[in-house]
């Protein structure tokens, strides 16, 4: 069984990352390809602009973006086809978000659902 890490992308990457995914809409701020060492970039996993800009990181909106992005995921199957393909041939996929917020991110919401879909 694959082991679904997470980590914000501006840290520094560990050989026990593995394969890693980017699964925010946009790009880091003020980071470079190079420097952000991302074997993948699935935008199309990430929250609609619309859900992103409703949840604002706010925290007393967690709980209702999570049921939302998960709403969004379960219609979204042919965007998670890539990922669920690694998830077949790694041994550990670490997802990377920007977010400041290291416990209240859509990383966690889509390491959440991929476990237990």
């Amino acid at each position: 069984m694959t082991r679904i890490e997470i980590r914000r992308v501006y840290l520094p990457p560990t050989p026990a990352d593995g394969c890693r995914v980017l699964v925010d809409r946009l790009w880091p701020r003020g980071l470079t390809r190079e420097r952000a060492t991302v074997d993948y970039w699935f935008a199309d996993l990430a929250p609609s602009s619309v859900l992103r800009r409703w949840f604002a990181h706010d925290p007393a909106k967690w709980t209702e973006f999570g049921h939302r992005y998960r709403a969004e995921l379960a219609v979204n199957a042919s965007a998670l086809a890539p990922l669920r393909a690694l998830l077949t041939t790694e041994t550990t996929v670490t997802l990377l978000f920007a977010a400041k917020d290291e416990s209240r991110n859509n990383a966690i919401v889509l390491a959440d659902y991929l476990r237990n879909s």
